[in-house]
């Protein structure tokens, strides 16, 4: 199957990237009937909880450093050598706080990413975490949510997937908003692997194709 033709239907094999305390992963484990089979988790942070997760679910983890001082170029090889040889065929974002690039040519549009906002909004470098929540509620938006994408060489950015959006209320926190998108969270990244397992979706020549 070409890169520019990429459909399955049957659960997706993938390795899971995160850097710290894997709530996206437990959230996909926990999805009943999820077409997914996690091949390993790689962390680039030694210390993350979701390590942890991942021994508590029986699952195969290892740690990758990605020093900042190093090239991202060299971190990518070295990780998706990793998720290659554990027999993965898709590539999970939860979390990663890393630039992943480049993607070779053999995943392209099998990488997908979760970012807490609906993209263009508040992405890309240094857009993580509760500075995304702070950014919104600093400019006042009355809407926020998640998007899932598949993800090219540079942050936060590629064809969009899915995207929830959650009501931003005027006493909100960045605690509080970032909990509301969590939850958007936790219904957005299963329904993007579902569309991709059933085959509703695809990437095709860089964009997202939607079979009739």
């Amino acid at each position: 199957m070409s890169s520019e033709d990429v459909a399955v239907s049957e659960p997706l094999r993938a390795a899971v990237l995160l850097s710290g305390g894997g709530r996206t992963l437990q959230n996909l484990l926990d999805s009943e009937g999820l077409p997914l089979e996690v091949q390993t988790v790689i962390s680039n942070a030694r210390g993350a909880y979701g390590l942890e997760r991942a021994r508590q679910a029986g699952l195969s983890s290892q740690v990758i450093p990605c020093p900042r001082r190093v090239d991202p170029a060299e971190s990518s090889a070295r990780i998706f050598a990793a998720v290659r040889e554990a027999g993965a065929e898709w590539v999970l974002l939860a979390g990663f706080l890393r630039l992943l690039a480049p993607i070779p040519e053999d995943f392209q549009g099998r990488v997908l990413n979760i970012h807490p906002s609906l993209i263009p909004a508040f992405a890309g470098p240094g857009f993580y975490g509760g500075r995304v929540h702070e950014a919104a509620l600093a400019r006042g938006v009355r809407v926020s949510g998640c998007t899932v994408h598949f993800v090219d060489n540079e942050y936060d950015h590629g064809p969009i997937l899915v995207q929830r959006s959650v009501p931003v209320e005027p006493e909100d926190t960045a605690e509080t908003l970032a909990a509301r998108v969590f939850e958007a969270e936790c219904l957005a990244y299963p329904e993007a692997i579902r569309l991709l397992a059933s085959g509703q979706a695809r990437w095709e020549a860089g964009r997202v194709v939607w079979p009739s």
